[in-house]
């Protein structure tokens, strides 16, 4: 950190980003690194968790605060009502332009780990990803399936899939006919529209409630 402040000739901010309560309420130290009885460096992190970071419901406040918004969704992966943030923070990432938008899909893919959600997150970010070369992203991976043989029937088993995955994480109940009607499902744009309504629906039934 001495390092980094006489580089930069700015003041060090260590950042901790904490899921769980617990985590959080540990990763603010202070910790203390010490030779003997000489303690040389006192470590105060500034941790970001789930009680001193809102869960963001407010689409409008994506384009003002990107950056809020997104640690918001990593620190609140784990709630129940994830799926829905990250449906919302899809949403209000359309308005980017490209370049912002390939910065924070990216940026979040990456924070969600291998929580549950991050396959949602990784399907909801089809929405507004374009060809970003050479990361091995999901940006690149979309770019890549158009010019694939298959490519339509991946991906609606992909968003099949993805539609069931949501269901079982809210813990809602899917019946063996309706589990059915969806995996044969063939029509992206109907399946897109399934996952959407998942993200909401308090119970299987409401996936097709205009038809």
């Amino acid at each position: 950190m001495a390092h980094l402040s006489a580089k930069f000739g700015l003041p060090v901010l260590l950042v901790a980003v904490c899921r769980n309560r617990r985590t959080a309420s540990w990763a603010a130290g202070p910790f203390e690194c010490r030779v003997g009885t000489w303690t040389t460096q006192v470590t105060r992190p500034f941790v970001l968790g789930p009680d001193n970071v809102p869960e963001i419901t407010d689409e409008s406040l994506v384009a003002r605060e990107p950056a809020m918004a997104t640690f918001s969704a990593i620190v609140h992966s784990e709630s129940e009502n994830a799926p829905a943030i990250l449906g919302m923070l899809a949403r209000g990432m359309r308005s980017f332009d490209k370049a912002t938008a390939k910065y924070w899909c990216e940026w979040l893919e990456v924070g969600l780990e291998n929580t549950p959600v991050r396959e949602t997150w990784r399907e909801l970010e089809k929405m507004v990803a374009t060809y970003f070369p050479g990361r091995g992203t999901l940006f690149e991976e979309t770019y890549l399936e158009g010019k694939a043989e298959g490519k339509a029937e991946g991906k609606a088993e992909g968003k099949a899939e993805a539609t069931l995955r949501v269901l079982e994480k809210r813990g809602i109940p899917v019946p063996e006919e309706i589990r059915d009607r969806i995996t044969s499902c063939t029509d992206l744009d109907t399946l897109t529209q399934w996952f959407d309504r998942s993200l909401t629906a308090t119970a299987a039934e409401d996936l097709f409630v205009e038809e």
